[in-house]
């Protein structure tokens, strides 16, 4: 697939954060789900990542944001990957693309950035392809761009965007003003969203100029900004570790959506782009069931159903149980339902209770 020329100042930047507690015992703080092939395609999640994003952008324009302890393994998994920014620390997405955006900004200041998060599951490229290249159009209007994802039901796992008036923009004849962001709904709103036609699923994608993205940090976060700009300064220099374990400690721990996406879309500053693309976060092991993951080899199934692994191949039997989830590592057994996924974050947050790191 031939990148248009469209994206010649579009940079790809990637998040690598998260411990993925939902899908424990697989995914650990010491290897999250990103560096996990979790669907058997041979790829890790980052790889996969990486690939979809290699077909619109050359490798130096794909930019990855992760912590000290995964830097060695996504070097490993990414050869080609030249552009590598490591945080001293976890302060959530804002600060991660806020680093991005102000690092590239620095040598590029024409530079347009998509943020895309690591662990996501994309199916259509074509239509992903397309989608960006309309959000780099709106975006390269001064609108910070999202992609809202067509959703395939009401779900209650994902934030909501609110579609409103039709913008005209070349080359983006889809995007439309968005009206509201909504965070995760209950079932009956859910159901209503997906009826109404006018609202779609929040991926976490965001298309800006960094110009446009810094100055809106000025304004909203003023510190988190002046910090991001020291650190941006010492980039390349002597001075860059020094600088970067000094200033970052001190950021504002946020997410993008708080500090910029929510308040920016209140002042009519953020567009929205549909996404016609197969897309999964893969939350939690009932949507890893619903990406195509079958259960290990040699598993036993009598009258029963569901999703079992085994990735210290030992065998599992399951008998009468519907929709059941079995995880078993070297070291952990997980016994949980398609209905409750969700909770296995619980069990987590109970081991560090006890104390237990070496779980999790």
């Amino acid at each position: 697939m031939t990148p248009p020329d469209s994206l010649d100042s579009f940079h790809a930047v990637i998040p690598a954060g998260g411990a993925g507690t939902r899908l424990w015992p697989l995914s650990r703080a010491g290897r999250p789900k990103f560096l996990l092939d979790l669907d058997g395609s041979g790829r890790s999640l980052l790889q996969q990542t990486w690939d979809r994003l290699r077909e619109l952008v050359p490798a130096e324009r794909i930019h990855v944001v992760t912590g000290a302890a995964h830097a060695d393994a996504i070097c490993e998994q990414l050869p080609e990957l030249t552009g590598l920014l490591v945080e001293p620390s976890p302060r959530d997405s804002m600060p991660a693309i806020g680093l991005a955006a102000a690092v590239i900004g620095a040598s590029d200041p024409d530079a347009i950035i998509g943020s895309f998060a690591a662990d996501h599951v994309i199916e259509g490229q074509e239509a992903f392809a397309a989608a960006i290249t309309q959000a780099v159009a709106v975006a390269g209007t001064g609108l910070i761009t999202t992609i809202g994802i067509a959703p395939t039901g009401p779900s209650t796992a994902f934030g909501y965007i609110e579609s409103g008036r039709q913008l005209d923009v070349p080359g983006a004849p889809s995007a439309q003003a968005v009206a509201a962001f909504v965070e995760k709904p209950d079932a009956e709103t859910a159901a209503a969203y997906v009826a109404g036609g006018a609202h779609s699923w929040n991926g976490g994608m965001f298309v800006t100029r960094t110009d446009v993205l810094l100055g809106h940090l000025a304004r909203l976060q003023p510190g988190l900004h002046q910090g991001l700009a020291e650190i941006a300064r010492a980039w390349g220099g002597d001075r860059q570790q020094d600088v970067l374990e000094a200033t970052w400690p001190r950021l504002t721990k946020i997410a993008i959506d708080h500090a910029v996406a929510e308040p920016v879309s209140l002042e009519g500053g953020m567009a929205v782009v549909p996404g016609t693309f197969g897309w999964d976060d893969v939350g939690d092991f009932a949507a890893l069931q619903d990406v195509g993951t079958g259960s290990s080899p040699d598993t036993v199934w009598v009258d029963a159903s569901g999703l079992a692994i085994a990735a210290d191949h030992t065998t599992i039997a399951v008998v009468g149980l519907v929709d059941v989830v079995v995880v078993r590592t070297a070291d952990a057994l997980l016994v949980t339902t398609r209905a409750h996924a969700q909770r296995v974050k619980d069990v987590v947050a109970e081991l560090k209770e006890r104390g237990r790191t070496d779980l999790v």
